[in-house]
């Protein structure tokens, strides 16, 4: 993704102004008559007005046989999308990558931002009739509270005590300040039941859609729920999605009409998919990136000059050309990325230099071999990935092994083990949680055994202030940091790609997952 595409995604994401975008656009050089033509397509888009009816078709990967509507169970695209189509959350991630409120339509943060207080929606009824209330809310966070098997129990180790306030509000007490912890309440599994729900095989939501009929790892149907309650939302009378994992056969699907919608979209096949006049690409930049992990407290990592120069020694253009056919960008050892908020533009970008690499081996006192322990494990193309390192580093004078590892048994026996190890992130809503859960100093997967005094110092820090300006240059040292003395290389974060014929409308790019953060069924519409 050039830097013009970039922009021109940021502003149809509503994360960059008309204006911003004419400034930024003319400071990288683009003609008048090029800008007028992407401000036209976006705006294009903008303008359209929903139309309702209608059965939305998805073909999606990420189903499994295991599925179930229960929120605390779900792992994959299939059942974030479907979920979201039967259920509602208190906080929504919204498209400029702020949290806006869901059914909980306002929030008070206590200085220190250890306690918040959620104001609830008022009016809003479960598809089996009964009216939301603050025990629905309680109820709902604390499935992922305690002896739970919930996805979201990281993420709610932090609370320490939920209580009603009235029919109407609850409090929300934290074991340590949390300016981002609107952020957590946006987690997929953080959906709203009605109080005392149990059983899965008849789900009671606030969403869209009610169920009609579940075959988990083969279709969810859902019909349009009269009582829907989101303004500008729940546009389609039906949901209809087929689980199609193999890739080819998803986009075969699409090319054909078979359905409306596919997720996953190969980045070596969507510039085909983007040639056929009756389909388009729906593209976002987001946070998941691919990693090396070398282990800070192990030889030969434990040398910051050696871990300067395999940085400098690798080809990241390269890696985002091989590996996502351009559909991504470069990253820059750190796992914040362009479309946070809070990403530091500030930092100088690793890039293959040569002389750099061969100057700060010398400088570690010579090039003992780097055995990059790869598997395809961690995702499609992480031995491809580690094989052009080794040529690029290769050609600055390091010497560079990859050791194939087979994918049964990665994640248990090689991960979090292997002195050098390839992996990958799928990112998180706030910056602070990404930093936290990968690099913190208590952290269980903190892959590069990263620790360092004052970044733990800031990074507590930061997520307790809730000035804005102060918290914005914590968060971009903390990434300065990892910059300059981290132990893992990041040399490139995917996007998310989906496809659609031009049917559909309201399919909108989000960066926080694919199928606009699986929100589609919510959002779109069909326009015939």
């Amino acid at each position: 993704m050039t830097e013009l595409e970039f922009l021109k995604q940021q502003h149809q994401d509503g994360r960059v102004s008309r204006r911003e975008f004419l400034g930024r656009a003319a400071a990288l050089g683009a003609s008048a008559a090029l800008v007028s033509t992407m401000l036209g397509s976006v705006e294009a888009h903008a303008a359209e007005t929903p139309r309702k009816g209608g059965t939305l078709r998805l073909g999606l990967g990420g189903g499994s046989t295991t599925d179930s509507t229960d929120p605390t169970t779900w792992t994959d695209s299939v059942m974030v999308d479907a979920g979201r189509a039967l259920y509602s959350g208190l906080v929504e991630w919204g498209q400029d990558g702020k949290p806006i409120p869901e059914l909980a339509e306002s929030w008070e943060i206590k200085p220190g931002a250890a306690e918040w207080i959620l104001n609830l929606k008022k009016g809003v009824t479960f598809t089996n009739g009964k009216t939301f209330d603050a025990d629905d809310a309680i109820y709902s966070i604390n499935l992922h509270r305690g002896q739970t098997k919930s996805g979201a129990a990281g993420s709610f180790k932090v609370v320490k005590d939920v209580k009603k306030l009235n029919a109407n509000q609850i409090s929300i007490t934290l074991d340590s300040g949390d300016a981002d912890f609107a952020y957590v309440l946006t987690d997929y599994h953080m959906m709203i039941v009605p109080n005392g729900h149990t059983d899965w095989s008849k789900p009671v939501g606030t969403g869209p859609f009610t169920l009609d009929k579940f075959e988990p790892g083969v279709r969810f149907n859902g019909t349009k729920n009269a009582n829907y309650w989101k303004a500008g939302r729940g546009h389609l009378d039906a949901i209809d999605i087929t689980v199609i994992n193999d890739t080819s056969a998803r986009v075969n699907a699409l090319v054909t009409g078979q359905v409306d919608a596919i997720n996953r979209l190969d980045p070596k096949l969507a510039n085909l998919v983007g040639k056929n006049p009756k389909l388009e690409i729906v593209r976002a930049a987001g946070g998941w990136h691919t990693v090396v992990s070398m282990m800070r407290d192990r030889p030969p990592f434990d040398n910051a000059d050696l871990r300067l120069a395999f940085k400098w020694g690798i080809d990241r253009e390269q890696i985002v050309k091989a590996l996502f056919a351009g559909f991504g960008t470069v990253g820059n050892d750190h796992p914040i990325p362009k479309t946070d908020p809070y990403y530091n533009s500030s930092l100088p970008q690793f890039k293959y230099d040569a002389d750099k690499a061969k100057f700060y081996a010398k400088k570690a006192g010579g090039t003992p071999t780097i055995t990059i322990q790869a598997s395809d494990a961690a995702f499609n193309g992480a031995v491809d990935m580690a094989t052009l390192m080794q040529a690029s580093a290769s050609k600055a004078g390091l010497k560079v092994e990859v050791k194939k590892e087979p994918a049964d048994g990665f994640w248990d026996n090689v991960w979090l083990k292997g002195p050098c190890v390839t992996s990958y992130w799928a990112g998180r809503s706030a910056a602070t949680q990404m930093l936290s859960v990968a690099y913190g100093p208590d952290a269980p997967w903190n892959e590069s055994h990263f620790k360092d005094p004052k970044f733990s110092e800031l990074l507590l820090a930061s997520r307790a202030e809730l000035d804005e300006t102060k918290r914005k240059a914590m968060i971009w040292e903390l990434q300065a940091i990892l910059h300059d003395e981290g132990a893992t290389v990041v040399p490139a974060f995917r996007d998310w790609v989906d496809g659609h014929n031009k049917n559909v409308g309201g399919h909108t790019p989000h960066g926080g997952f694919d199928m606009d953060n699986g929100l589609i069924a919510d959002k779109a519409w069909l326009k015939s």
